[in-house]
């Protein structure tokens, strides 16, 4: 069936359902197989190309068997059709393919919605202010494109870009409302579940030579805390993290069992502070050590580790405390310290010899003094050891004597083991970078840091950092400073400029503002505003209700200013669209912009016997638009009615 003439997608439309199409579907590029972008910049490219032309668009089976390949080839490459990245893949090439067979107004609007929808899928990527002003940039062209299909063929851009801005503008106050009331649920405001599939950054739960290395080199943000007093020396900000007592020779691993309640006794005040923790698909945090108090959904295991009931997928903010001196465990069960003291049989035997002489007459203190001396005497710091053979912690120890702190952390705890003490290594970060334009201490992955923990003798659990030992700047000031040029850190962490470091400052707590105020607007700050508006006890039908009233009373100001704004119609358009409504009824195919010879000629090949009553409102209405006579309105009002 042919396209009628009023639903036909006039030419001038075309470019900006182009330019619709390459903004929702250009920042995907980021995190798609490049085979997937490739496909869609050739749909893309080819649909300009046959517009620019003017030739015919390609046949439905042709459309078909790119469909079929673009799935099979999704489908290959994410293992499934539905989830969040193979779910956006779908949209991207069905959004370049649309562009293929759009002859149609109904076409153009299909293009339209799904850009509408493609534009929410990259908050699932990132919520960033980036994304959120280049998706602001790009509801406006796509609402641009929207009024280019309903407007005539002499509207210049400037006009359609204005209206499409009115229209966004307009909008603005249902989107406050409708984010400072619409029910809450936990999480951020875009936060959805990742795909199982899809790789995370952050610290592991196991530790091996190379794992912490590796973070290190990425300066993305861990989290973020806020303390209620003043910052805490930079040497004692150690963020515990994953216990690993389990050893098998090459891998450290926490023990899975939840052990019981540990007896921590303060040695000084607790210091209380807020963290905002970034996604890291694990259940434990990173709390300051040793955590005294946390809120009651998070549970203290037996080894002081901080855990969360799910998985942290989503931004969350925990309120902690933290004893900086402590005793931990002074008395520990003897399965805890058998635990901690096994070693993989026959591994390592250099380490175990050099131990044993150690241990011969030496009090524990005395051994821990031995290994820390040694390190600080031969060994260097850096990012990129040797690798090292079965015997992992020899090799490190008696030959290449180079490595990070997940070696001299797990070389330490081995020889320790050996000796008769029973020692682990932790995981997690320490140090950060304080912001002083918002109070913030910022975390990053570069600070991810391994120690030892042993227990002593009335001490109980003391933490011991061989690190420190080996390169002490690494504790006091950072590992930038710890770490030769040339050593492979990002470019965020090694550039110590000051203007650097000032519009680092700027940006990043602008950036955390977003964070804690925009799409930290979780369910607790949504009843803290609402207690401040007079409903404490808000649920979420009270909340529906508000919502409810509140949006009828915009509909009703905005419907009141809009009739107010609204410019008096010329009568003699509004006979003239009466009539071509009524040809329309008539089934005669006329688009509103035609001229009335136009029109008048398609009257006569498509429905003759209306032509010769038809003819007296074309000439009436040429005479009453351009003409200079007065009875024309008159002459006009009654050849309409004569079509009745």
């Amino acid at each position: 069936m042919s396209t009628l003439v009023r639903d036909a997608l006039p030419r001038h439309a075309a470019p900006w359902l182009f330019a619709t199409a390459l903004a929702t579907t250009a920042p995907h590029a980021l995190h798609q197989p490049p085979w997937l972008t490739a496909l869609a910049g050739a749909m893309l490219l080819w649909a300009v190309w046959l517009w620019w032309k003017d030739v015919r668009l390609p046949g439905r089976w042709l459309l078909a068997i790119f469909v079929a390949v673009g799935c099979t080839g999704i489908l290959i490459e994410f293992r499934t059709l539905f989830g969040r990245d193979a779910g956006v893949a779908m949209l991207v090439m069905f959004m370049t393919m649309k562009l293929l067979e759009v002859k149609s107004r109904r076409d153009a609007m299909v293009v339209v919605i799904l850009g509408y929808f493609l534009l929410l899928t990259h908050y699932l990527y990132s919520q960033s202010i980036p994304t959120g002003l280049w998706l602001l940039a790009t509801m406006w062209l796509i609402t641009a494109s929207l009024v280019r299909l309903h407007s005539g063929p002499t509207s210049q851009p400037r006009d359609t870009l204005r209206h499409a801005g009115v229209l966004c503008l307009q909008a603005i106050p249902f989107m406050l409302v409708l984010y400072l009331l619409f029910p809450r649920i936990s999480g951020p405001l875009w936060g959805l579940p990742l795909d199982a599939h899809s790789g995370r950054t952050g610290l592991s739960d196991s530790m091996s030579p190379g794992s912490i290395a590796e973070l290190v080199q990425s300066a993305d943000i861990a989290f973020r805390v806020r303390f209620d007093g003043p910052l805490p020396p930079k040497q004692k900000l150690y963020w515990r993290g994953p216990v690993m007592e389990q050893f098998d020779g090459t891998t450290w691993n926490p023990y899975k069992g939840r052990g019981r309640a540990p007896q921590l006794t303060g040695l000084s005040p607790p210091v209380t502070y807020e963290t905002t923790l970034e996604p890291h698909g694990q259940r434990w945090l990173l709390a300051l050590d040793a955590p005294s108090s946390v809120p009651g959904d998070i549970l203290l295991t037996g080894t002081l580790t901080a855990t969360n009931r799910e998985a942290i997928n989503e931004r969350q903010r925990f309120r902690l405390s933290a004893n900086l001196d402590y005793r931990f465990n002074t008395s520990e069960d003897a399965t805890v310290l058998r635990r901690n003291l096994t070693l993989p049989s026959g591994s390592n035997p250099r380490t175990r010899s050099l131990a044993s002489q150690w241990q011969a007459g030496n009090s524990p203190e005395a051994i821990l003094g031995k290994a820390l001396t040694l390190f600080a005497s031969e060994f260097t710091y850096t990012l990129r050891p040797p690798l090292l053979g079965r015997d992992g912690v020899d090799d490190f120890l008696f030959q290449s004597k180079r490595g990070f702190c997940e070696h001299y952390a797990a070389a330490f705890v081995v020889l320790m083991r050996s000796a008769g003490i029973p020692a682990r290594v932790i995981g997690g970060y320490q140090g950060g970078e304080f912001n002083p334009l918002d109070g913030y201490l910022v975390v990053r992955q570069s600070d991810a840091h391994a120690w030892a923990e042993v227990w002593l003798d009335r001490l109980g659990w003391v933490r011991v950092d061989p690190t420190a030992a080996v390169s002490p700047s690494r504790i006091e000031t950072g590992i930038a400073d710890a770490l030769d040029l040339g050593e492979p850190l990002p470019a965020l962490v090694q550039w110590r400029a000051d203007w650097v470091l000032t519009l680092r400052y700027r940006w990043e707590a602008i950036n955390n503002a977003w964070n804690q105020n925009i799409l930290g607007y979780d369910p607790q700050r949504q009843r803290e505003f609402l207690s401040r508006l007079g409903m404490p006890e808000a649920d979420w039908r009270s909340l529906a209700t508000a919502l409810g009233i509140t949006c009828s009373l915009l509909v009703a100001s905005l419907l009141m200013w809009t009739l107010y704004q609204r410019p008096q119609r010329d009568p003699v358009v509004r006979l003239w669209h009466q009539a071509l409504r009524h040809l329309a009824r008539r089934q005669v195919d006329c688009a509103p912009w035609e001229t009335p010879l136009v029109v008048a000629r398609r009257v006569r090949e498509q429905c003759p016997e209306l032509a010769e009553a038809f003819q007296p409102v074309v000439d009436a209405y040429l005479v009453a638009r351009y003409g200079d006579n007065d009875q024309a309105l008159t002459t006009l009002r009654d050849a309409v009615a004569q079509l009745r």
